[in-house]
């Protein structure tokens, strides 16, 4: 089946209420362009790093501003909205990192917590602990859209390839990877692990980023892409403004891949020696 999908490039802000009305209008030009699934970024209701700010703006899924335009955005124009990623506030007082799908009548299909913790300290100072304000998630989801079968993760889970092959393995066709890259690692890594991982696993990868300077301080890469199974990039944005990044896609170009290359199929369990001369404190070198 060949239908158009697309991602949406943002700058989010600290303020819920404008980002919402940015992801609607973006939403609705997607739409008016034909797409039938549109993924928005990781945070798209706030970028924040104040703990403080962030703490001020949460809310729980049944009152959230960004869940609930989203749902209404799906029903009023038929099609599936992703909303990547908004942080949610849980009833134990924790925070997760939550993407949303809703369906064209506007129910929701599926939510996914994000699994892997940006806990980093780069080269040029910046320093990143996620662990230290979300809860990680622990369930790796796939659903099915009625066009395609949908697997998920969320930026930093980009790194992580074994989550990716699971997804395949249950029969996703489209891998998703909503992100908030920095500026430093998405110029060193970002298309080089979305095309890697579309074609490890034979899948389309469809990736919406934040893009720009933030209102909190932070600077993301974005180039938001659709890359097909063969590891094409099909469509992208630049590294700065807001874009509508919309492809054209036919799920048996996901069969055609995984039957030329079947490494899905072909793995073998295996076990792991060390061997050579141990190093002081008894491992080997």
């Amino acid at each position: 089946m060949t239908v158009t999908i697309a991602a949406l490039q943002m700058c989010s802000g600290t303020d819920p209420v404008r980002n919402v009305e940015t992801m609607r209008r973006l939403v609705r030009e997607a739409a008016g362009k034909g797409a039938v699934y549109v993924q928005t970024p990781e945070m798209t209701g706030a970028l924040q790093r104040d703990r403080a700010g962030l703490a001020a703006i949460l809310r729980q899924e049944e009152d959230d501003l960004v869940v609930a335009a989203a749902a209404g955005l799906a029903a009023e124009l038929g099609i599936c909205v992703h909303v990547g990623s908004t942080a949610i506030a849980l009833a134990d007082g924790k925070v997760a990192n939550r993407g949303f799908l809703f369906g064209p009548d506007g129910a929701r299909i599926c939510i996914y917590d994000k699994i892997h913790m940006f806990d980093v300290d780069l080269d040029n100072g910046e320093s990143w602990r996620e662990s230290a304000v979300y809860t990680p998630g622990a369930v790796a989801r796939v659903a099915d859209l009625p066009f395609a079968r949908l697997g998920f993760a969320i930026c930093y889970d980009v790194r992580f390839p074994e989550l990716f092959k699971a997804e395949a393995q249950a029969g996703a066709q489209i891998i998703s990877v909503p992100a908030a890259f920095t500026r430093q690692t998405g110029e060193a890594h970002w298309e080089t692990l979305l095309r890697a991982r579309a074609i490890e696993n034979g899948v389309y990868i469809v990736a919406a980023a934040q893009a720009g300077v933030h209102e909190d301080g932070r600077e993301t890469f974005g180039h938001s892409m659709i890359v097909d199974p063969w590891g094409r990039v099909l469509a992208s944005a630049g590294g700065t403004g807001e874009a509508v990044v919309l492809a054209e896609i036919d799920t048996a170009a996901v069969k055609a891949a995984q039957d030329k290359i079947p490494n899905l199929r072909n793995g073998r369990a295996f076990t792991l020696e060390v061997s050579g001369v141990p190093a002081k404190g008894g491992v080997a070198a």
